[in-house]
């Protein structure tokens, strides 16, 4: 093995090997094209999140066996006249629901009889203020979300042709015409599968294009900028049809919303470890004139370090296999056979294609060596003192300033992460403007929020005559209980249906539902029914959310223990320091905590979002403490190695002089790529965005740069315990003298 990489490092740079290469991974390409699936074919959008034996699902399967419901799913037609319903709406609303019964559209069930009622009963179904109207339409259980977002299509052209004025179009609000929006289950369901399948291609062409621009910008150079993007590119023709393939076998699942942040994980990080190459091959290419030496000594002095922080993203995301809620243990292949085939691509790929292309990649500004500089008699540039090696002196002349200010700056950050509100509404997600939402809200104004989606209370009564409906319609929170309904099979299990009288997405309703169960369990006990909490069950919506903030916060305690260890071990292994991986793991930890804080202060008060999606914490925690570690590996492995030919302060200013400008580039490319998912409609995307961009750039500005040189500096020759063999090999009192002096 350790001739074996030099090895593939010369054979991929070499006259032919480089050509090889290209040509094997094009072959890859067609290849796996011509013989697999592509993933955005295999996408489930209703791969299942709670598993089977989470208290909701349990209570869903009780339900289905016990109170079968023939009835399908529901679309809520919500008319709304903001200056009130007139007798002409509700007539127009009559003949709609006759021309539905007469000529269903596709996959409707049934609707109600309404066109064959007088106008006085439908009067009484209004809401209170005579604004509002909700026309129910049941669609059959076993569509699929597109061939319902189809049947919703027609209903709206048959709306058209009913009024005189499209209600599906008129904005809410509207005093003079009448709207109308579709909420309810098949509403959301359908808004939530058009909301991820309008980002695919708009955040493809959006990453590459902010990738090209930041890319042309650091090299001003038009071939090396899309040097990194076929790379990334073929590396994704790979990695599509291996995902497409393994998700028509059955053996993953992933979502419109996996494939989404893995496009840009893909790009941000794919180009990080391109520029890192890149960065080495430039600068040995001033010193080395066959650039096919040049570039296997490139690979030869970064590989270790981009295979270390590529393997450390990948065994980071591989531990969300763990992970219990599906949508998180969803993201584990995808992401880290991502970052794997990227990596690769990074050693193989990328290097052939920069042999290739030699001197040539960086022009017009191609480095040369000092020979060559003199052949063309150019003037030798003066030297200037680079921002890097101006803040490597900074962190090594004051070193307890530095750590002090920057753990301030970033601890008063990470203290207001304990401010932020989380929220597990799915209708949160949406744009304001999305029918679904529009239609919630109308709904909740003007009738009781809780009828949108009731929960379901499930007891075992075991035969006898308890007053659980009486028990329900006590508690203050609750607006309306259904009659009890008894079990197909089993006589003594009752279902009834309980509306709140608050919005069943809310944390408000999540968090009384532990109280209405405990006084359900209570009048269980108290009419003589023995472990009466094994005898009740809730499902529902509000159900289903508690579930997944519970599921979550479990998943968060088992993931982020074990991917700190992980971490830690990789670490440990790469730079044989206890000490150096104590403070590399403390020093991301405390950017993520900051990130948290500084992302809630942003969106909160710069953009009124009241609560960031629950999921977030752990999303960002992935990826920021994960790729966060990618550049403290690449800066201390460069001050490790010059540390073995010079003092360590003289080796820590140089070591952040040769790594800032490279890294600074990165991890601005890195937060660019995140930050593009802000462009899309989905919350979920834009606050996991916002808070993983904000984490990239306080490692990249305040971490890598200042907190972490200066760390090392004040732990001296302890930063290496115990492996301290391997430092410049001068005497203690000389190496002391060295480094006063470099200080003064």
């Amino acid at each position: 093995m350790k001739n074996f990489i030099p090895t593939v490092f010369r054979f991929v740079s070499g006259k032919t090997g480089r050509w090889l290469t290209l040509l094997a991974w094009i072959c890859l390409v067609l290849v796996l094209s011509l013989t697999l699936p592509q993933a955005s074919s295999q996408k489930n959008e209703l791969a299942a999140n709670l598993s089977e034996n989470s208290p909701s699902q349990e209570a869903e399967a009780i339900i289905n066996k016990e109170f079968p419901n023939e009835q399908g799913t529901p679309a809520l037609i919500t008319f709304h006249r903001e200056a009130g319903l007139t007798d002409e709406d509700l007539t127009q609303i009559q003949e709609l629901a006759g021309k539905l019964a007469e000529k269903p559209v596709a996959n409707q069930q049934s609707i109600a009889p309404l066109h064959q009622l007088p106008v006085e009963v439908l009067k009484q179904q209004v809401s209170e203020d005579e604004t509002t109207f909700v026309l129910a339409v049941l669609f059959e259980k076993s569509a699929a979300t597109a061939e319902l977002e189809k049947s919703l299509e027609e209903l709206q052209n048959t709306a058209a042709d009913v009024f005189s004025t499209n209600p599906f179009q008129t904005k809410i609000g509207d005093a003079d015409n009448l709207s109308a929006r579709t909420t309810g289950p098949v509403g959301i369901a359908v808004d939530a599968a058009a909301l991820f399948s309008q980002g695919d291609l708009s955040l493809l062409i959006g990453t590459v294009i902010i990738v090209l621009i930041c890319l042309l910008v650091i090299y001003r150079s038009p071939i090396l900028a899309f040097i990194p993007l076929i790379g990334v590119g073929i590396a994704y023709l790979v990695i599509s049809p291996i995902l497409g393939g393994m998700g028509k076998a059955g053996w993953i699942e992933f979502d419109s919303q996996s494939i989404a942040i893995m496009t840009v994980l893909l790009f941000g990080a794919g180009t990080d470890y391109c520029l890192f190459l890149i960065s080495k091959y430039r600068s040995l290419l001033k010193v080395e004139t066959k650039k096919e030496i040049a570039m296997a000594n490139a690979l030869r002095r970064s590989g270790g370090a981009v295979a270390m922080s590529g393997l450390t993203v990948v065994f980071s995301l591989l531990i969300l296999l763990l992970a219990e809620y599906g949508s998180i243990q969803r993201f584990a292949v995808p992401f880290s056979l991502a970052i794997l085939i990227m990596m690769i691509a990074s050693l193989t790929l990328v290097p052939a294609i920069l042999a290739i292309f030699g001197r040539i990649s960086f022009f017009p500004f191609m480095p040369k060596t000092a020979d060559m500089e003199k052949a063309k008699k150019a003037k030798k540039p003066k030297k200037t003192l680079a921002i890097g090696e101006f803040v490597g002196k900074i962190a090594v002349k004051h070193p307890w300033k530095v750590t002090i200010i920057t753990t301030v700056f970033l601890g008063i950050f990470a203290l207001l992460s304990l401010k932020t509100e989380y929220t597990y509404d799915t209708l949160s997600s949406f744009p304001e403007d999305m029918p679904s939402r529009e239609g919630f809200s109308i709904i909740s104004e003007h009738f009781s929020a809780g009828e949108l989606a009731p929960a379901e209370i499930v007891v075992q009564t075991e035969g006898k005559n308890i007053p659980v409906e009486d028990t329900l319609n006590e508690l203050p929170y609750v607006a309306k209980v259904s009659e009890g309904e008894q079990g197909k099979d089993d006589a003594g299990m009752l279902k009834y249906s309980v509306e709140l009288n608050t919005n069943p997405y809310s944390n408000e309703a999540m968090e009384k539902l532990p109280d209405l169960r405990e006084a359900v369990e209570k009048t269980l006990s108290d009419n003589g029914i023995a472990n009466s909490s094994d005898k009740v069950w809730i499902g529902g919506i509000t159900a289903e959310q508690l579930d997944t903030k519970e599921t979550a916060d479990g998943d968060a305690l088992l993931v982020i223990p074990i991917i700190i260890v992980m971490i830690a071990v990789l670490l440990l292994a790469y730079l044989r320091s206890i000490t150096a991986m104590i403070y590399l793991i403390a020093t991301v930890l405390l950017s993520y905590f900051s990130a948290l804080g500084l992302g809630w202060v942003i969106l909160h008060y710069g953009f009124g979002v009241d609560a960031i999606q629950g999921l977030i914490p752990l999303y960002a925690f992935v990826f920021i403490v994960a790729l966060g570690e990618d550049y403290n590996i690449f800066m201390i492995s460069s001050i490790w190695k010059k540390s073995k030919e010079m003092p360590l302060t003289q080796a820590i200013k140089e070591g952040v002089a040769e790594s800032g400008g490279v890294i600074t580039s990165a991890g601005v490319i890195l937060a660019a790529t995140f930050m593009v998912l802000t462009t899309l409609p989905i919350q979920i995307l834009v606050h996991f965005g916002t808070i993983t961009a904000i984490g990239v750039l306080l490692d990249t500005f305040v971490v890598r740069p200042f907190l972490v040189p200066s760390i090392t500096a004040l732990c001296k020759k302890a930063a290496f315990w115990p492996a301290t063999k391997h430092l410049h090999e001068s005497n203690e009192k000389e190496r002391e003298k060295l480094e006063n002096n470099q200080t003064v």
